[in-house]
């Protein structure tokens, strides 16, 4: 069933586009003015796309943007989905698998978390190196197609090295502080307990978050080569005493959206 989504959002796209994208960047909550910088924009709205999901979370404008940038040609998803929305995870990676076949080599991935090491304050960026899957569900959950991908997929070095370096180049030119760490998945959409926030750092965490890894999962499958940003925009649940809401998320995503947009384009100049 999702192959044929795929395969009718791929027909709709490629009819209605016109150079084949190298770079797919996702844009996470309040980070999604980085595709109006682009030139020679083309902009598709998710609700035009057959076989996509329809976008429900609020500072997900829900649109693919396609244009230039540096001599690139780049696509720009602003939003993304969700399991907590009702999707599967195969469903959520319906337009991955779509750039996918359109041609994408490399995809920056870019999300809103909440800060789970101490050392971490609201508005740092973070480069992930890794990430923990606690959702209990993968994207590759089924029978394998083998034109997507292999039935077993090596998540090694699912933030390619090389991608990462880059950001970090990046952040020293533009003179941003960048951390790096692993990024912890859970379902949402509900926030974390204080509780699970401790065995998250326990276990290796850095920061916690309600997307990213199945989108990481799928573009591995296919050998896309990944870099991720998570942009803290608070401090998980029992690190402050404070309640947590989304109106923060976004509020903190907005405030670092230009340090966020500087290092992206460092990035998209450079790979």
């Amino acid at each position: 069933m999702t192959k044929q989504r795929i395969e009718e959002a791929y027909n709709f796209l490629i009819s209605n586009t016109s150079d084949s994208p190298e770079l797919l960047i996702i844009l996470g909550s309040g980070l999604g003015d980085y595709a109006e910088s682009l030139e020679d924009i083309n902009k598709i709205s998710y609700l035009d796309v057959p076989g996509f999901p329809k976008p429900t979370v609020v500072g997900h404008e829900g649109n693919l943007v396609f244009g230039k940038k540096h001599g690139k040609n780049i696509v720009v998803m602003q939003g993304r989905f969700h399991c907590y929305e009702g999707y599967s995870p195969a469903e959520t990676v319906i337009p991955i698998r779509t750039m996918i076949k359109l041609g994408i080599k490399s995809m920056m991935i870019t999300n809103a978390a909440g800060g789970v090491n101490e050392s971490f304050n609201p508005g740092d960026l973070m480069v992930i190196t890794d990430h923990i899957n606690l959702a209990g569900f993968n994207p590759l959950i089924g029978k394998n197609d083998d034109e997507m991908g292999p039935r077993f997929c090596d998540m090694s070095y699912a933030y390619n090295k090389d991608l990462g370096k880059i950001l970090f180049e990046g952040a020293e030119k533009l003179k941003i502080k960048l951390q790096q760490g692993v990024y912890c998945l859970w379902t949402g959409p509900s926030f974390e307990t204080p509780a699970e926030i401790v065995m998250s750092r326990v276990i290796g965490a850095d920061a916690v978050g309600m997307s990213t890894v199945p989108e990481v999962i799928a573009a591995n499958h296919a050998g896309i080569r990944c870099a991720g940003i998570s942009c803290i925009t608070n401090m998980a649940a029992g690190m402050l005493d404070q309640p947590l809401n989304h109106e923060e998320v976004l509020e903190t995503g907005k405030r670092v959206s230009e340090k966020t947009k500087l290092l992206i384009d460092y990035f998209v100049s450079k790979i």
